[in-house]
């Protein structure tokens, strides 16, 4: 767990408490996976329907504080459908809530507008939603937003942890920078330990500070989605809270272990400058961001030259990151060789 992270006001290992908690009142020890699979019938060809539920974290409040709020509704379909995108399933709708202090029409429509951008970036319809003015919940000026998914597959189609083999290749999609995690941690070190402005302009980073904090999580559907209707795909993580270390893990059976090359992709300069702001260890880093990888694919080794050609064809960037070996521990990071 991420000391820093747990000092800036987020315990993961309370939330992990939570859902075992959770598993044990449900009796469903599926919990926990990237998405909820509900499949309607038990016919072995019958579809399965898998939803996922999110909202945005505390990068709402810089959106506040910013006076921006047309991209966050992207974030917020992005966190769910990615989700559903992991579990092997095509996206098919999507619902939001807002609760507000104020309807604001003109924040309203920015951040629908969002939501609607993100939709049409998943293929996915916005079918319903509820926006809740509730004054005395929400300060004038805040909003929280929650979003709910909802994709199909067959059940032969489900990415499963247990499909994945010794000897796959973990191919990393790169993300957008920060999408919607550990922002609790960033806001920390930016604005309590710190007191940068969101005007501020850091040399490597290049624009200002709120420009690339407010980076809309990316969608994956578009470049994913063919190939897992070529069955090129073993296991999917999508890299949010908890970062590669976490995320990684639940897309692994027992027993194996994803060994990523460092050096092999670039992280993104807000990374590094975060750490040595905050002075956060590796493992607070590697606990918390993405590292620069937004989704992880693990492919067998017969099919990674296919899963290369398609997302050149998607014109989606991607990066061969390392391997699955066996081994105890789930995530090992292999610092690159020097010259």
């Amino acid at each position: 767990m991420s000391d820093a992270y747990k000092k800036a006001g987020v315990d993961i290992n309370a939330g992990y408490e939570v859902l075992k908690t959770v598993k044990e009142m449900s009796g469903n020890a599926q919990l926990g996976a990237f998405g909820g699979a509900f499949p309607l019938s038990d016919a072995p060809d019958a579809p399965v329907l898998v939803a996922g539920t999110d909202g945005v974290g505390t990068k709402l409040l810089v959106a506040i504080a910013a006076k921006q709020h047309t991209t966050i509704g992207i974030d917020l379909v992005a966190m769910c459908v990615n989700d559903i995108l992991a579990q092997g399933a095509q996206p098919q709708f999507f619902l939001d809530y807002l609760g507000l202090g104020h309807t604001d029409q003109a924040r309203v429509k920015a951040i629908l507008q969002g939501v609607v951008t993100g939709c049409e970036q998943a293929g996915t319809a916005l079918i319903g939603g509820e926006t809740a003015e509730m004054p005395d919940m929400y300060g004038q000026d805040h909003y929280d937003l929650a979003g709910f998914a909802v994709g199909v597959a067959t059940r032969a189609d489900l990415l499963q942890p247990e499909n994945v083999q010794a000897g796959d290749v973990l191919i990393g999609l790169p993300s957008n920078g920060l999408h919607a995690n550990g922002f609790s941690l960033v806001r920390d070190i930016l604005f309590k330990q710190h007191d940068f402005a969101l005007d501020h302009i850091f040399p490597s980073l290049g624009h200002e500070l709120q420009t690339e904090l407010l980076r809309p999580t990316k969608i994956y559907v578009a470049s994913v989605l063919p190939l897992l209707k070529q069955k090129l795909v073993a296991s999917i993580a999508h890299i949010t809270g908890g970062g590669l270390i976490e995320n990684v893990a639940r897309a692994l059976p027992t027993g194996l272990a994803a060994h990523f090359q460092m050096g092999s992709w670039p992280i993104p300069a807000i990374m590094p400058l975060l750490a040595d702001l905050g002075q956060l260890t590796t493992t607070d880093v590697r606990n918390t961001f993405n590292l620069g990888l937004g989704m992880v694919l693990v492919v067998h080794p017969e099919q990674v030259a296919a899963v290369k050609a398609t997302l050149t064809t998607q014109q989606q960037p991607f990066y061969e990151v390392g391997q699955v070996t066996t081994g105890s521990t789930p995530v090992v990071f292999e610092e690159a060789a020097h010259a």
